[in-house]
Formats: C-alpha cells, sequence, structure tokens
C-alpha cells in the first residue's frame, strides 16, 4: 500500500508515519524539512511546501496514492487546494479534524460521530467544520474519497498535556511544580477529559487505510480512560516527584486575563466530555487503547529529563501565572 502524509513530523503524524512503516507499507512525507523528527529510514521524504500549489504538485510528479493523509489542514482553502492535487490521484484522503468541532457546550454527556458540530468559542474549530463541510459536497458528488478523522486531546514524548500550559514549551507548568509555585487548574478540576497517547491513535488511524467502508464517514479515535482534570495534573506531578500546590480559577476569570484561552477553555477543556469510540472499535476489531494516562505521561516525562532542549521554559507564561494566583489571591 503506497501511502503519502503531508506534514508527518507532528506529534500525531510522526507515530502515525512509524506505524505504517512497520507495518510494511511504502510511506511517503511530504513536508518542508524545517521540522527535525527522527523517522524510520526507508520512508521516502519529498520536500515541498504543501501551501505552494504549483511547487507541491512539481514535487509530487503526477504519483498516485492508495491513502493521502493531511495533517496541516486548518482553512476551507486548504481542502479547495488538495481537491484539485488529488482528485482522481488517491483512493482515500484523510482529512484529520478536530473532536473540539462537536457541539460547544455538549447537551449530552456522550459524544458520537453524530454529535452536532458547533463551536462558538473557538475559530480553529469553526475552520475545521467548514473544512468538514467542504469535504462531504465533494464527496457526495461522487469524485474525492474523503474520510473524516477527529482527534481528541493527543499526546507523545514531546508535549505534556495539561489545560493551562505553554504548548509549545509545555515544562513550564512542570517546572513550576518543582520548584514548589503555584499550579494554576481550571474551574474545580473536576471536569472529565480523555488524553490519548499518540501510538493508540496511530492504531486505529493506519488501521483505517485502503478500507472502503470508511470513506464518506467521519469518525473519532480516543482513548476511553477518562480522567479529571485534578487526577490528569497529580499524575504529571507523581511523575517528576513533586507535591503541587494547585490554585483553582474560573475559566471566565482566566479567558478574562488572558483571552487566548477562550478557545481551548471554552471551546474545550471547560467541559466534560466522554467519548464513545464504538465506531472506530467496529471499523478496527483490533484497536484498542491501551496506554493509560499514567504509563504513557510516565514515558514523556522521562523522555522530556533526557531531552534538555525539550526543557526549555517560558518565562512569559510563568509570569502571567504569578499576576494570576496574586490577583485571585487578593
Amino acid at each position: 500500500m503506497k501511502v503519502l502524509f503531508i506534514g508527518g513530523t507532528g506529534i500525531i503524524s510522526t507515530a502515525c508515519v512509524r506505524l505504517a512503516a512497520l507495518r510494511g507499507m511504502d510511506v511517503h512525507v511530504l513536508n518542508r524539512g524545517k521540522t527535525p523528527a527522527k523517522l524510520p529510514p526507508q520512508v521516502k521524504l519529498i520536500h515541498a511546501d504543501i501551501q505552494q500549489e504549483d511547487q507541491a504538485r512539481a514535487a509530487l510528479r503526477d504519483q498516485t496514492f492508495d491513502v493521502v493523509a493531511n495533517f496541516v489542514n486548518f482553512v476551507p482553502s486548504d481542502i479547495e487546494r488538495d481537491i484539485r492535487l488529488f482528485g482522481g490521484k488517491t483512493g482515500q484522503y484523510i482529512f484529520i479534524s478536530s473532536a473540539s468541532a462537536y457541539q460547544t457546550p455538549p447537551l449530552y454527556w456522550r459524544v458520537t460521530e453524530s454529535t452536532p458540530l458547533h463551536n462558538p468559542h473557538w475559530e480553529y474549530s469553526r475552520n475545521k467544520i467548514a473544512c468538514e463541510e467542504r469535504l462531504v459536497a465533494e464527496y457526495r458528488r461522487g469524485s474525492f474519497p474523503a474520510v473524516i478523522v477527529r482527534p481528541s486531546l493527543t499526546y507523545g514524548d514531546t508535549l505534556i498535556p495539561l489545560s493551562i500550559t505553554s504548548w509549545t514549551q509545555s515544562w513550564s507548568p512542570v517546572d513550576r511544580m518543582l520548584r514548589g509555585k503555584p499550579i494554576i487548574v481550571h474551574d474545580d478540576g473536576t471536569n472529565l477529559c480523555s488524553a490519548t497517547h499518540n501510538s493508540d491513535f496511530a492504531k486505529g488511524f493506519v488501521g483505517l487505510f485502503g478500507d472502503v467502508r470508511v470513506v464518506g464517514h467521519p469518525v473519532h479515535i480516543t482513548s476511553d480512560e477518562v480522567l479529571s482534570w485534578n487526577q490528569h495534573y497529580q499524575i504529571v506531578a507523581d511523575a517528576v516527584g513533586a507535591k503541587p500546590k494547585f490554585v483553582y480559577v474560573a475559566s471566565d476569570t482566566l479567558v478574562s486575563l488572558n483571552p487566548e484561552l477562550q478557545g481551548w477553555l471554552w471551546g474545550g477543556f471547560s467541559h466534560s466530555v466522554v467519548y464513545d469510540n464504538s465506531k472506530i472499535k467496529s471499523l478496527v476489531p483490533d484497536f484498542a487503547a491501551t496506554t493509560t494516562f499514567k504509563q504513557g505521561i510516565g514515558q514523556t516525562i522521562e523522555h522530556f529529563q533526557r531531552t534538555p532542549e525539550l526543557r526549555s521554559l517560558d518565562a512569559k507564561f510563568d509570569q502571567w501565572c504569578d499576576r494570576v494566583v496574586a490577583t485571585v489571591q487578593k
């Protein structure tokens, strides 16, 4: 099976590339070559910027693929470009959407693929919804074999997934724990969340390759483990041997102090969500998320401790946390 990954070096896509190569697929990765990644030696790299359509077309040289999976599409114009590039040249085109596209706040605690798509709080999610709608329209015309995959919060060796963090320097809240500084947790920490290890996501994702039954369908892939944010924070603290000092701050207050938080707080983390994974399990019978958050975060922390550059700190985030704590403690 000949597979093209567009991106291929992110937290989710790296795990998928590795698993596809491990299973003997003919794996190609198209990206700009600017993000270092330890990919399997048999993976064929195609250096091009997918945002430069003519450049990408020249680099692909009219190749055809059984599967094309694009991890770097965010707005409908990206979809339009890919329809032009890959129409008639792939048996399956997989768009990576987001579980944040589901109805927010949820009207029912258990989320399935038929849950309505509506997120008024996060432009990122609304753009993903618009991308899905364009793909569905093209599929209904009978000319594009679209598949929609919705990941939820997914992490790996290079991300420590906490709700109030620096996403590009996620060691920053851990450093605060180790220094005995207060750690901000949104609301009262009891909202439920599923954090999925990227190796588990990859099992479901790669298992869809070549399956004609999934064309035209949306499917989410998440862990069945559901923990509160208090549990997530405590597991991270235990992994580094810290005794955290939690400071609970209402999401509304946090957003008022930093409007950039509106998307992932109001648009996601401030609501309890439990995902029903029946659909992915029916399509990929051997899919099971077997890495618990305790196991996965233990591996992640060990990798951070072995990799000094991952432990860089976000000074602005640290200062902002100090200001928030001082404000709420007044």
